[in-house]
């Protein structure tokens, strides 16, 4: 039953404006999911307790999109994603920035998110770029700041794992472009980590419920060096 609900998901999110099935160059259903294009990899990522159904689809890393029905209970249940491995020095690097452009529900809890890893996963930086529900950041409220153009709320702590610092958007937004260098750096001039390297770039939707089925789009997407 539940194979073929995502199953029947997966098709009808397919559907095209005539109303005819239109598949997808690659889709799965399976937890783990990967595909890799175009130098970046996309990631199914059904990794926390209680998770729901969930199918990928992607026709490339700059379009691709999740049908995820995770049920109404707390803790972040997915973050499907596409990824690029940068593995620089952040002083070597002249340019990272990112543009998107997605479609995203009105309900569930949510955020549209970066996931940017550093100096072998010791430090993760989250930009939150909308959010949506029952969700919020790891560790305290540090300042409000304007860097790689935008205006966050930023926040320090701790998963247990590794040091963790947020950026949330004090306003969503569904398109734009982030100076993600710029970012990494306000973070390493308040001293907060050295000249680490830059690891996995991440970029998806980091679920903790979409009860009843919820469609999340990366209309377009890139992450440039």
């Amino acid at each position: 039953m539940r194979t073929a609900a995502v199953a029947v998901a997966l098709v009808g999110f397919l559907l095209g404006s005539t109303g005819i099935a239109q598949a997808a160059t690659w889709g799965s259903s399976d937890q783990w999911a990967t595909w890799s294009n175009g130098g970046y990899t996309i990631r199914n990522n059904i990794w926390g307790s209680g998770a729901g159904p969930q199918s990928i689809w992607a026709n490339s890393y700059s379009n691709w999109g999740v049908w995820a029905n995770h049920p109404n209970t707390g803790g972040v249940k997915s973050y499907p994603h596409a990824g690029k491995m940068i593995n620089q020095r952040l002083s070597s690097l002249g340019r990272l920035s990112s543009s998107f452009n997605v479609s995203r529900p009105s309900a569930g809890a949510y955020a549209t998110a970066y996931d940017i890893w550093a100096n072998n996963n010791a430090y993760e930086i989250m930009i939150w770029v909308n959010k949506q529900g029952a969700v919020g950041p790891i560790g305290s409220k540090q300042t409000t700041a304007t860097v790689g153009g935008h205006t966050w709320d930023v926040y320090r702590g701790s998963n247990g794992a590794n040091a963790v610092f947020s950026f949330v958007r004090t306003s969503n937004t569904n398109a734009g472009t982030v100076d993600v260098l710029a970012v990494l750096r306000w973070i390493q001039a308040r001293g907060w980590y050295g000249d680490v390297t830059v690891g996995d770039a991440q970029f998806g939707f980091e679920i903790t419920s979409s009860s009843g089925g919820m469609n999340f789009i990366a209309n377009s997407y890139s992450m440039t060096t």
